[in-house]
């Protein structure tokens, strides 16, 4: 496995790796969830790149850019043997040479959810990501589905501008006890952790009752219900969308999105679950969101 830092390198490298190509675009500090994506790539291509890069325009001013883990000597040993065979892992200034004037607007799917407390986040992740499109030029490329929006914004995009490539989304890889694999879980004490643990507990309550045949409003109470039981959670979204991110009109069956978004001390954590909506609410059926702190 050869690791590169620059795109003089890495086109070097690439022209010596023939083949069906695969790229799985990461920030680092990889977990299992990362490496869950290798391999699936491994199935997909003959060769597989992995991207690792701190993206500083999908941060806020008041988010984690300074702090966010950092451990690239552990990724490349993770990542060899997961099987990638190239890793590009360029520094801010190789990406962006001079401050950016043209990016991509994620539009409407940049602006609900993640959006709304994360005002220019999705534009900022859709502008990293054509780039290492550009650079990488894969067949295919890989993404977790924990990032549900940012999922949905990629197809979108690619859709949107005919890049040509194939998105495959991977499902999201969890512990033991449910807790879908992040890499700011390692910013909880183990007290938080506990408390996390509400987010994917309220999804499952969710899940379970569409799977019972509950409708849209039933699913978002059940989930609901188990958060408001958990003080140590301060509720950003809770929300119920079909899978391009739209509110469900009145009488939707089929295939929907349960989404969560929160804190746990300083900890933003986010979280989702892909369930089928069979029945229909006695009331009406739609989504809600609540944005309370509880």
């Amino acid at each position: 496995m050869r690791v590169v830092s620059t795109k003089a390198e890495l086109a070097d490298a690439l022209a010596a790796l023939p083949g069906r190509r695969a790229v799985v675009m990461t920030m680092g500090a990889l977990h299992e969830g990362h490496l869950t994506l290798v391999r699936t790539a491994r199935t997909l291509a003959d060769v597989v790149v992995v991207t690792i890069f701190v993206n500083p325009l999908q941060f806020g001013p008041t988010e984690d850019l300074a702090r966010y883990p950092r451990d690239l000597e552990g990724d490349v040993a993770k990542l060899a043997g997961a099987g990638a065979d190239l890793v590009f892992a360029p520094g801010v200034a190789e990406v962006y040479p001079t401050p950016a004037v043209v990016t991509v607007s994620a539009g409407r799917v940049g602006e609900v959810l993640e959006g709304e407390f994360r005002p220019a986040h999705m534009d900022g992740v859709l502008t990293v990501v054509l780039k290492l499109l550009h650079l990488t030029a894969p067949d295919v490329a890989l993404f977790g589905q924990k990032d549900a929006q940012q999922l949905a914004a990629i197809r979108r995009m690619v859709a949107d501008l005919d890049l040509g490539v194939e998105i495959v989304g991977v499902p999201i890889v969890r512990e033991p006890d449910g807790l879908a694999l992040s890499s700011r879980n390692a910013y909880l004490a183990p007290d938080e952790r506990t408390v996390a643990l509400a987010l994917s507990r309220a999804l499952a309550a969710g899940a379970d009752l569409a799977a019972a045949g509950g409708g849209p409003r039933a699913v978002h109470a059940a989930a609901a219900e188990v958060l408001a039981a958990e003080p140590g959670v301060v509720l950003d979204y809770l929300a119920l969308v079909d899978p391009a991110l739209d509110p469900l009109p009145e009488g939707y069956r089929g295939s929907a999105l349960l989404l969560v978004a929160g804190r746990v001390g300083t900890t933003r954590l986010i979280d989702n679950v892909v369930i089928d909506i069979a029945g229909i609410d006695v009331a009406g059926a739609g989504s809600v969101e609540s944005n309370e702190e509880h």
